[in-house]
């Protein structure tokens, strides 16, 4: 029972000191319900109860609205941008690859025509 009271209490502490960072931390607009200094004191006071308190009532939730930041690899523009730079890439190396070949051969032509005379 000792130990149980002993862990139980460590979790209370650590809730608390995490939403006592909580409350310190958040920015203003999305605080609910009293000022970030009250919040603060309702959650050092009573500790557990203030911190549920915090996450259920005082802290607002993220609203969906806004810039949303997308990772590249989800954002079309970035793939399409990608795969118009692979189209043009690849474009310029098959001609420079065509161009390579070419001079290749020639100068296999030009070698065996030395070699016949």
């Amino acid at each position: 029972m000792a130990r149980f009271l002993v862990v139980l209490s460590v979790v209370a502490v650590a809730f608390t000191i995490y939403t006592l960072v909580d409350v310190l931390l958040t920015d203003r607009s999305r605080v609910r319900g009293l000022q970030k200094p009250v919040w603060a004191v309702l959650v050092v006071v009573l500790p557990v109860i203030g911190g549920i308190l915090w996450l259920v009532i005082g802290k607002a939730r993220r609203t969906s609205g806004g810039t949303r930041v997308i990772a590249p690899d989800d954002d079309p523009d970035f793939l399409g941008s990608i795969n118009r730079e692979d189209v043009a890439r690849r474009a310029e190396q098959d001609e420079r690859l065509r161009r390579l070949e070419q001079e290749l051969a020639d100068l296999d032509d030009d070698t065996r025509d030395d070699s016949a005379r």
